[in-house]
């Protein structure tokens, strides 16, 4: 797992998570996933599926808000920001690298 940068006391970023990763992050504390990859952005990348019966599994929230690398849409900023006021507890976002999910979080306007 890649390392994570917490931006607030709800919203952390990140790189990749795999389906075996959930049982970690969701020891460390986190209430929910937000994941901002498209499915099939890469090669052997987890689908969001998989992604989301782990997360499931282990108790915590999660949402698919898929966003091209350098392509974020209004409407994906409004989704990001819905699931952060929806989302209760620590929020990992989540994308190949963590830098779409802090560009969301700071566009949506949330204090990172």
């Amino acid at each position: 797992m890649t390392p994570i940068t917490q931006l607030s006391p709800s919203l952390s970023v990140g790189g990749d998570v795999r389906p075996d990763d959930v049982a970690e992050l969701a020891a460390a504390g986190f209430a929910a996933l937000i994941n901002n990859r498209p499915d099939n952005e890469s090669p052997g990348q987890a689908a969001s599926a998989d992604i989301e019966a782990a997360a499931r599994a282990h108790g915590l929230a999660y949402r698919h808000i898929p966003v091209v690398p350098g392509r974020p849409d209004p409407a994906a900023v409004d989704a990001f920001a819905a699931a952060m006021a929806e989302l209760h507890g620590p929020v990992l976002a989540f994308c190949r690298s963590g830098a779409r999910s802090a560009g969301l979080a700071s566009q949506a306007g949330l204090s990172v």
